[in-house]
């Protein structure tokens, strides 16, 4: 039983780190975020982004969402200006799930071994990127990065609520704490 509860666990953590965002930002000290408060799209950068138009508008319109409950406004003359840029990589996991516990001539030696259980599996890995421009002076302020497994589905709410993790996970990091 005890070997059960540990085998659920560590499929539950696989899981769990499958799902999840890594997050991390990096920001310009200098600035004064507090200064910030309206927001637009800047669409020279987002046009070269390679990603389906419509994958485009769910990441702006989530990104939008975080913006305005932070108490931005969107304006057509913005403090800054936000960008998105994209990026995936495919990764092979192999997992040995051999086990010869008490009895390695049953499990895996010998003529009458079963001999290895190695899965494979493969996932894409995708990172987002999100941009805050500081309109005024035309540099870099703000950057939030989100890498996380991707889910390629037909489901479009499931697709829909894995970029809304991904941007929230990100959007938490701003404004930057000291």
């Amino acid at each position: 039983m005890k070997k059960f509860k540990i085998i659920a666990l560590l499929l539950l953590l696989a899981t769990y780190s499958c799902v999840s965002v890594r997050v991390t930002s990096d920001y310009d000290s200098k600035t004064d975020f507090s200064k910030f408060k309206t927001f637009a799209f800047y669409k020279k950068g987002i046009e070269k982004v390679d990603l389906s138009d419509l994958d485009k508008r769910r990441i702006l319109r989530a990104i939008e969402t975080e913006l305005l409950a932070k108490g931005m406004t969107k304006s057509e003359n913005p403090d800054v200006l936000i960008s998105i840029f994209t990026k995936s990589k495919e990764k092979i996991n192999v997992y040995d799930n051999s086990y010869y516990g008490w009895y390695p001539w049953y499990y895996g030696y010998g003529p009458y071994g079963r001999g290895m259980h190695n899965n494979v599996s493969k996932s894409t890995e995708g990172t987002l990127f999100i941009d805050m421009i500081d309109a005024n002076k035309k540099e870099l302020a703000w950057q939030g990065i989100g890498v996380g497994v991707l889910n390629f589905t037909d489901n479009k709410a499931k697709k829909e609520e894995r970029i809304k993790e991904f941007v929230l996970e990100i959007m938490e990091k701003y404004p930057p704490v000291n």
